[in-house]
């Protein structure tokens, strides 16, 4: 049985950080490009950063520079490092496996396309 269980999550002043972790089980792990996704109160799901098999990275232009996408392929952990939070980052944080993608072609396909396994989320919720 296939399962991401995200963690990590909270309540943290603007400037903050948080790390948010991914276990993965039931599955071959380091065959699949990892993601992390985020949906706000009222908006669309949206990709964060992932990180392919290569542990290439690719990161949205809202979080570069602040947030670090990392892996333990003997863990089976995906990893989202969160410095320097603001009050916009607030939102449910939701890992994801696609398959036979790259990091790059990841973040620039629409949420829903090609993901095989979604976790169930974990809300961080950044105060000012």
């Amino acid at each position: 049985q296939v399962q991401l269980v995200e963690s990590g999550g909270g309540s943290v002043q603007a400037g903050g950080s948080l790390r948010l972790s991914c276990a993965a089980s039931g599955y071959t792990y380091s065959s699949y490009c990892m993601g992390w996704f985020r949906q706000a109160p009222g908006k669309e799901r949206e990709g964060v950063a992932a990180i392919d098999s290569d542990g290439s990275t690719s990161y949205a232009d809202s979080v570069k520079g602040r947030f670090t996408i990392s892996q333990d392929n003997a863990k089976n952990t995906l990893y989202l490092q969160m410095n320097s939070l603001k009050p916009e980052d607030t939102a449910m944080y939701y890992c994801a496996a696609r398959r036979s993608m790259t990091a790059i072609q990841a973040l620039g396909a629409p949420y829903y396309y090609g993901v095989d396994y979604w976790g169930k989320g974990t809300l961080v919720t950044i105060s000012s």
